[in-house]
């Protein structure tokens, strides 16, 4: 079963989420920007994949089906898919990390720029490649 309306929430709310990215990233707050970051990723290739007759599972990185179900998705994304399965697969380990911390971590301290400009632009790179193979009303 294809739902097309969900896939294009998915990625509508990807979209929206990503512009908050930059409000964090203005106020440093780094850890915020990973963990935001991650939930965009997810949002929007679990939209493509919808799109495309692929029901993700309820997991944060679908990096696995992504690439398992490559043939169900368009040739104009076929080259950006490993890209886009590595950035899931990164950002997935950072989600709890980046919200939680550890007894030995806090988020705020050992996040820098250099990761949130790293997960935003991933983030960024999803969204810009998934829009065009997800209808949506934006």
């Amino acid at each position: 079963m294809r739902n097309t309306g969900l896939a294009a929430d998915h990625v509508r709310r990807a979209e929206v989420r990503l512009k908050a990215l930059d409000v964090l990233f203005d106020h440093h707050s780094w850890a915020d920007v990973v963990r935001e970051s991650q939930e965009v990723v997810e949002l929007a290739l679990k939209g493509l994949l919808r799109a495309h007759g692929v029901e993700p599972p309820r997991i944060h990185d679908v990096s696995d089906i992504l690439l398992a179900e490559r043939t169900r998705l368009p040739a104009e994304i076929q080259d950006e898919l490993d890209a886009l399965a590595a950035i899931s697969r990164e950002l997935r380990r950072d989600r709890e990390l980046a919200f939680y911390g550890a007894e030995d971590l806090t988020p705020l301290g050992f996040y820098t720029r250099n990761d949130a400009e790293r997960a935003r632009d991933g983030a960024r790179r999803t969204v810009a490649a998934v829009l065009p193979h997800v209808a949506t009303d934006s």
